[in-house]
């Protein structure tokens, strides 16, 4: 079957602060909008529901009218809707699932809710080709710290282990804080890092050696805290690029890690970094060398396709239509804690 012959599969994505509108065939990307609130966040430190939710009222359908006018398709063309009913936050979930269902109802098209989760492993078929089955994905975002085995992205992804506090991505946004870098916080951190020498502090690394692929990133949190409140006690200078390095080093290091000991453990040959701290510059450079020591092939989609947005959720649909799973109901509900082994809510 030659990709024109494929269903073209609309992808809506509002769990958080991006508004992201994709359409895909098969593993080709087509088109891929994405409107960001961030920048409304930034003054809080940290995203407000209320002020997400209207965010994405405002941008959803000026969004789906510029993917559509890159992906040079009607509305019309569109075969089948997915969304991400969840997890998420309430609100910014309820939008997209609401507009995906009257785009449904008004079209006629079958609708499909995914897990948003498993939409950031689907991605990276759009950059590298179909997924190797089976797969271990490391899931790295603001909100989630996972490792997966994925048999299958459709119908058989499993968890592994997964944060038993904060997530990595919050990590970075507290320390950015503390350091009075700008929200959110991984980008000035990857860059202050790069001026910085990461052996000049050390850092504990949570859950280093316990046996499981879970984390934890609190006590680092902490440590940083306490390290950055030392140093203003005794009127010293701080040194910002060094803390962000040594704080930087002591995550990727227990990431990456993890990752490989899963992969070895299952016997799995290749890994998919995913997820908004997947675009981290040592994250990638770490995972590459220790995924060559191992033998192990990596697979990191381009940062653009790491943070939030539609194509990931039209990727995952597509696999969900070939699956041939059946579609939801116009009743589908929003799941803000939906289980990464669910795939297809509802």
């Amino acid at each position: 079957m030659s990709t024109t012959d494929l269903p073209l599969i609309l992808g809506i994505e509002s769990s958080c602060d991006e508004t992201g509108v994709g359409l895909v065939r098969g593993c080709e990307l087509l088109s891929d909008q994405v409107a960001s609130s961030v920048e409304e966040h930034a003054r809080y430190g940290g995203v407000v529901p209320e002020v997400a939710s209207r965010a994405h009222l405002e941008a959803m359908t000026p969004t789906l009218h510029r993917a559509l006018d890159g992906a040079g398709v009607a509305l019309a063309d569109v075969d089948a809707i997915a969304v991400t009913a969840g997890p998420g936050l309430a609100g910014a979930l309820l939008v997209g699932v609401s507009a995906a269902k009257a785009y449904a109802l008004a079209l006629d098209k079958p609708l499909y809710g995914v897990n948003h989760l498993v939409g950031h492993v689907a991605v990276d078929q759009l950059e590298h080709g179909p997924l190797p089955k089976p797969a271990v994905a490391l899931l790295v975002s603001g909100g989630h710290t996972s490792l997966l085995l994925v048999r299958d992205l459709a119908t058989d992804v499993e968890l592994l282990g997964d944060t038993v506090d904060d997530a990595a991505g919050e990590a970075y946004d507290k320390v950015a804080r503390l350091l009075d870098l700008p929200y959110p916080g991984g980008p000035p951190i990857d860059r202050a890092a790069r001026e910085g020498d990461p052996s000049g502090i050390w850092f504990p690394r949570g859950k280093w050696g316990d046996g499981t692929f879970d984390f934890s990133f609190s006590g680092l949190k902490t440590a940083v805290a306490r390290w950055v409140e030392e140093r203003e006690r005794t009127g010293a200078e701080l040194p910002v690029p060094n803390i962000a390095a040594a704080f930087q080093e002591a995550v990727v290091d227990v990431l990456t890690r993890k990752a490989v000991d899963a992969c070895r453990a299952h016997g799995v040959e290749h890994l998919v970094i995913s997820g908004g701290v997947a675009a981290n510059s040592r994250l990638r450079a770490l995972a590459e060398e220790r995924c060559a020591a191992a033998g192990i092939k990596l697979r990191v989609p381009r940062p653009r396709l790491c943070t939030d947005n539609g194509a990931m959720i039209a990727a995952l649909g597509a696999e969900v239509v070939a699956a041939g799973l059946p579609p939801s109901t116009l009743d589908l509900a929003t799941d803000t804690a939906l289980p990464v082994g669910q795939v297809l809510a509802g």
